[in-house]
């Protein structure tokens, strides 16, 4: 049984090589599609590697980067390969090595398939991510001083100002940390003192924020010290002023908006994918119509194209027996070089 069969004349044979060959055509241009979206997105997460603490998020910009050169390349070669397709001189070179690049062909889509499927599944490894980076990153505020770190302050206050939010879960998280230098510090005040003394590891904290977490849409002076103390500030409850801090955090922020960046390019992928499908399925069906040309001296005469020589269960059946005939062909050759190895001497 062959599934499925559409016949072909000479005139509908032109026909599906002329738009085989605009179609992998416009494939190159979807590969360079590709290719740029993954340059933008390993743009994107290299802007915010200070906080984030691992390389596997560079997985999908990389794989996209590779899938959009491969595209570039398989699809020009197909464009060349329909466009020989109305010159049987010329096909005959392509002939032998039609089947092996439909298989190549094949894998190709089903790499594509799981590079896209990867742009909305890697969202959950991205928040652990951000969240183990975040932490980390505000840890290394205060130390302006050091080598390597200097530069951390002004990261972390560009990225609360841009996304609107404060702390990795919420503007507590500054809380919990010592976010100012000692170099600012007063050993010799009591207040700090106290305060040293008062924590375990001997850290000065403080229920404030840095200045970027203040929103500027507030309409008092943004009060950063002092948060949790209503008798501090005149007229403040910090219960109710919402406009006074971002109360996101920017763990989610950022996640927010890598999901949707990848989300997008996620659906970009998908549609070019069912694109280099339709394309694969119409090579496969101009080889097997030119191979099925009974007489090649008469290009008028009718032939069939398929996709399959063979229904969907006989082709897995074939090819589970072709696989059991390999393995068993390597067996007899490891089993044939054991007997033919000489005896060892005692």
């Amino acid at each position: 049984m062959v599934l499925p069969k559409v016949k072909f004349d000479q005139k509908k044979r032109v026909k599906l090589a002329q738009g085989l060959w605009l179609m992998n055509w416009l494939s190159v241009l979807a590969g360079i599609v590709i290719f740029s979206l993954g340059l933008v997105l390993k743009i994107e997460l290299r802007k915010r590697s200070d906080v984030m603490n691992n390389s596997e998020s560079h997985l999908v910009p990389n794989s996209l980067i590779g899938m959009g050169l491969l595209s570039c390349v398989f699809n020009s070669l197909a464009g060349k390969i329909c466009y020989d397709a109305l010159d049987p001189a010329k096909y005959a070179r392509w002939k032998p090595w039609l089947k092996p690049y439909l298989a190549i062909c094949v894998l190709f889509n089903i790499v594509l398939f799981l590079v896209a499927l990867c742009c909305f599944l890697m969202q959950g490894s991205l928040e652990s991510t951000l969240a183990h980076g975040l932490k980390s990153g505000m840890k290394y505020y205060r130390d302006t001083d050091t080598p390597g770190r200097c530069f951390m302050k002004k990261t972390i206050d560009m990225l609360q100002i841009e996304f609107k939010c404060c702390g990795n879960n919420g503007f507590r998280d500054w809380f919990e940390i010592q976010w100012i230098s000692n170099r600012y510090l007063d050993f010799s005040s009591k207040e700090v003192k106290d305060r040293i003394k008062s924590n375990v590891d001997g850290r000065y904290l403080v229920d404030g924020v840095p200045f970027s977490c203040c929103n500027p849409s507030s309409p008092r002076p943004c009060i950063q010290y002092q948060l949790t103390n209503n008798s501090a500030h005149y007229s403040y409850d910090h219960q109710t002023e919402e406009l006074n801090l971002w109360l996101s955090g920017c763990r989610a922020a950022l996640l927010s908006y890598y999901s949707s960046l990848m989300n997008s390019i996620g659906a970009i992928t998908l549609l070019i994918w069912i694109f280099e499908v339709t394309t694969t399925i119409g090579l496969r069906y101009l080889h097997t119509a030119l191979e099925g040309v009974a007489n090649p001296e008469d290009p008028e005469c009718e032939s069939e194209g398929w996709l399959l020589e063979k229904s969907m269960p006989e082709t897995w059946k074939a090819f589970l027996e072709s696989l059991k005939k390999l393995g068993k062909n390597n067996q007899v050759a490891v089993e044939g070089a054991d007997e033919g190895q000489a005896p060892e001497a005692g």
